[in-house]
């Protein structure tokens, strides 16, 4: 707002100029806000021009055009159109005007040009003729050479392919004479029969060309000739030669031979590392031979395995040393002869040697057998005590057991080793990596793509053909079950043996995926046997829980339980997991029977158990309600109507009877809980599996100590129910030695001629705690709860003092109302009837009494406090008790 001089405002009274002002500023300050606002000004005019972009479009829009004038009239916007025309004829014709002379000075330049084009265009056509006559002559020229380089390549290629022949040709011959094979005639071209070529040369002929050494050698090389030979072969055979197919036979002959040559080349030198044969029997030659046969075998592994002849070795070795070595040891009545000891080769040491491999010896999952030598792990012993030979203490089968082994030890490992370095580093077999071990159950593996599995083919194929078809009306005979599990036992302990000898984890995996293993794993019936053993626990059991009564027992036998059938129930639990009984494929059935029989002892229990009364505790009165309160408010209690005469002697002996029952139940539940805990810490955590893979994978999986924990809380749930039972009754005889104490006034009364206050509390403050001393056996020898003592003797001693001073309570706050009645009675008397001064003495005598009757309570008081002390009770903490303590040391009545 503007200041205006006076005289301003006397020339305008109205003050329409300020106002004029405010209304321009007001007005200017909203179109700025609108502006800031987004809100457009009026349009602006701008005129028609070559710049406009709907008249620059090649395709005119009359509508768009209309749109963008919409802020134009007609009227305006025709005169705008005429002017915009105008503009444009004008320039037109300016350019016209400025090209004109230009224009016409061209048409008067190219006059005559038609005939010099003309004249031009002859000379043309000829030399288009030429061009083309020339590119005729060198695209043939072209032709010509490029037929000429494709014949050339042609004749290359026949070349190579000829040259291919020969060398096919040039191997055949080669390999022939290598392999001594007579070359083919005329006659007998066409004989495909390879034994007869072979006739012309004997074993004795070999034996003097070379030596098993340089046969072996001989053998490779023929062996590295002949994979050559079929790689020329197969790339003949793509041009489909009929060489190659009139050369079939002779390179079937010399695979065939050189099969042949190979087999019995390694069947002699096997034979000679598994039976000493051909090897000198001089100490001095003995490492060397043992080593020069080492090296053959391995040559001729190496041969087969570059040939892919795995099959062919292995049948070897099941043929000329397992079968025979089975046949004569697994027969159906070898078990009931003796066995012969298999020992070591002659030029052999008996010294175990070291592993070919390189690495460690397979490690097996947790198994819980034990019939190993000197009952130990096989696999953390040293070799020096052969840990993989079974303890056969009388026991044929596992004698049998330790025959097979030494045999595959002293046979077969070595060769086992050989293979499967062999195997390793020949580039010919895939390399499988590392296949953890799997259980019995798991699913089978694929083969391997080539390669030795003596372990699986040769060693486990025979051996366990040989015992499911000799022996399996014996080994697996389930109509004994300690039988069947002791041979299942040292079954398990053989093959966990026989994987110790194994070359290679990928060895021992091959062979748990083996038919015959997986056959044989299911000629086992294990639900057959945990049925029978089922039926011979689960009867046994019955047969003791038939007495539903609960009678407590003295033998020794049963500690740490008290009766027969807790005893008899863990009996139960431990033999279903102990060595003689348990096997670990059936743990999950095992573990349901554990779980059953504690359900099984909880319903025994249920239906031999005495009906528990309902505990009942006596109710507070205002005199522990208020434990710093006054006298008067502790007197002005009301007593509750309790039962307050003594129990008579038949209540007292069904009180004994139930205390001793209710001890046994508590002595057994808790016996059962630590025994199937210690169970569980020191066997069942280790042999059951772990599922920590399922409860993290489900977050509703249930570990397997929780699903004891449950199992057992239903044993632990009767607990507190007998305890409250059992303070009850220990507090009701408590109660029952309070009694007396009602009498201490007339007591003191009636004791005229003694004038002394009492020293000693009463008689019977020392027979409070007298029967949980009894119950717990302190001071005695036998008691009900002798077991129980060190657990819960602390609470029940404080659930007793405080029910018991709550009673004492009751009984002084009686005890000081009828003393207070009988004082104000004799206090009328006396006013009433007294006339003569003897009313004093009286009086005094009075409170003397009252003195004693007082100082008899506060030690009788502290008496029980110190008793209690003694049963580990902090009397000093416990409210009741102090307000005890008060009422006792309050005056027995008030002036």
């Amino acid at each position: 707002m503007s200041m205006l001089s006076p005289t301003a405002t006397s020339r305008d009274p109205m003050e329409l100029d300020r106002l004029a002002e405010e209304l321009v500023t007001r007005e200017s300050g909203r179109s700025r806000a609108s502006l800031g606002d987004g809100e457009h000004d009026l349009p602006a005019y701008v005129p028609l021009t070559h710049d406009n972009p709907y008249l620059s479009v090649e395709a005119f829009n009359v509508e768009d055009f209309l749109l963008s004038r919409a802020y134009t009239s007609l009227p305006d916007l025709r005169s705008e159109l005429r002017d915009y025309l105008a503009t444009l004829k004008e320039e037109l014709v300016k350019l016209i005007n400025d090209d004109y002379e230009a224009f016409i000075s061209l048409s008067t330049d190219l006059r005559g040009e038609g005939a010099r084009l003309e004249r031009l265009k002859w000379p043309l056509g000829d030399l288009r003729g030429q061009v083309l006559e020339s590119r005729a002559e060198l695209q043939s020229i072209q032709d010509a050479i490029q037929h000429k380089l494709q014949k050339r390549t042609e004749l290359r290629e026949e070349k190579t392919f000829l040259h291919l022949l020969l060398k096919i040709s040039e191997s055949v011959t080669r390999l022939e004479s290598l392999l001594l094979i007579s070359a083919p005639s005329d006659e007998d071209q066409g004989q495909t029969e390879i034994h007869g070529m072979a006739l012309n040369r004997t074993e004795e002929e070999r034996a003097e060309e070379r030596t098993r050494a340089n046969r072996a050698k001989h053998l490779s090389r023929v062996a590295a000739e002949y994979t050559q030979l079929l790689y020329h072969v197969s790339k003949a055979q793509t041009e489909r030669c009929a060489f190659v197919d009139e050369c079939q036979w002779r390179i079937d002959r010399i695979k065939s031979t050189l099969s042949s040559d190979l087999d019995h080349l390694f069947s002699s030198t096997v034979l000679s590392l598994t039976q000493g044969r051909d090897i000198a029997r001089s100490a001095d030659t003995t490492e060397l031979d043992k080593a020069k046969v080492l090296n053959d075998v391995a040559d001729c592994l190496r041969t087969y395995d570059m040939l892919g002849l795995w099959q062919d070795a292995e049948e070897v070795l099941r043929t000329d040393v397992v079968r025979s070595f089975v046949k004569k040891t697994i027969y159906p009545g070898c078990l009931a002869a003796p066995q012969s000891p298999v020992l070591p080769h002659t030029p052999f040491p008996p010294a175990r040697t070291s592993s070919t491999t390189g690495g460690a010896p397979p490690r097996t999952p947790y198994t819980p057998f034990t019939a190993f030598a000197s009952k130990q792990n096989p696999f953390e012993a040293s070799f020096d005590t052969q840990p993989h030979i079974l303890d056969d203490t009388d026991d044929p089968l596992a004698a049998l057991y330790n025959t097979i082994l030494r045999f595959v030890d002293r046979d077969m490992k070595r060769i086992m080793e050989l293979a499967d370095k062999v195997g390793v580093r020949s580039s010919s077999r895939v390399n499988m990596g590392k296949v953890a071990l799997l259980g019995p159950s798991a699913a089978v593996l694929k083969d391997a793509p080539g390669g030795f599995e003596i372990m699986a083919n040769v060693v486990w194929s025979e051996i366990g053909k040989a015992i499911m078809d000799e022996l399996g009306s014996t080994v697996f005979a389930v109509g004994k079950p300690d039988e069947f599990r002791k041979h299942y036992e040292t079954t398990q302990a053989f093959i966990r043996s026989l994987e110790y000898l194994a070359p290679s984890v990928e060895a021992v995996s091959i062979m748990r995926s083996h038919p015959v293993y997986i056959a044989f794993e299911r000629r086992w019936q294990l639900p057959v046997y945990f049925q029978m053993r089922w039926k011979e626990t689960v009867t046994k059991l019955e047969d003791s829980l038939i007495v539903t009564k609960l009678e407590r027992s003295s033998n020794k036998v049963y500690a740490p339980f008290v009766t027969s059938q807790a005893a008899a129930v863990w009996a139960a639990i431990s033999s279903i997991w102990s060595a003689q009984v348990f096997v670990p494929e059936l743990s999950h059935r095992f573990w349901r029977l554990t779980l059953q029989l504690i359900s099984r002892y909880r319903s025994w229990l249920d239906s031999s158990m005495p009906a528990l009364e309902p505990v009942s505790r006596m109710p507070p009165s205002s005199s522990m309600t208020s434990s710093t309160g006054s006298p008067s408010l502790n007197r002005a209690a009301t007593p509750t109507n309790q039962q307050v005469e003594a129990a008579s002697p038949e209540s007292v002996a069904a009180d004994d009877a139930l205390l001793v029952q209710l001890a046994t139940v508590l002595t057994d539940i808790k016996a059962m809980e630590s025994q199937v805990w210690k169970l569980w810490r020191e066997e069942l955590s280790a042999m059951l599996p772990d599922l920590s893979e399922a409860n993290s994978a489900t977050d509703a999986s249930v570990s397997l100590e929780d699903t004891l924990r449950h199992s057992l809380s239903s044993l632990i749930s009767l607990i507190p129910p007998i305890s409250g039972q059992i303070i009850a009754i220990l507090s009701r005889r408590g109660y029952d030695t309070l009694l007396p104490m009602r009498s201490i006034p007339s007591q003191f009364r009636a004791m005229t001629a003694s004038r002394r206050l009492p020293t000693e509390p009463s008689h019977f403050v020392s027979l409070i705690f007298r029967a949980l001393k009894v119950f717990f056996g302190i001071g005695a020898a036998d008691a009900p709860g002798a077991n129980l003592k060190d657990e819960f003797l602390h609470s029940y001693a404080e659930e007793v003092f405080e029910n018991v001073a709550q009673r004492y309570i009751y009984f002084l706050t009686a005890m000081k109302k009828t003393e207070e009645s009988l004082r104000r009675l004799k206090k009328g008397k006396r006013s009433a009837f007294s006339l003569f001064g003897s009313s004093s003495t009286n009086a005094d005598d009075g409170r003397a009494d009252e003195e004693k009757i007082r100082t008899q309570m506060i030690l009788d008081v502290n008496a029980f406090g110190k008793d209690a002390e003694s049963l580990g009770v902090a009397v000093d903490e416990n409210s009741t008790y102090r307000a005890l303590k008060e009422l006792a040391n309050a005056p027995l009545t008030e002036d």
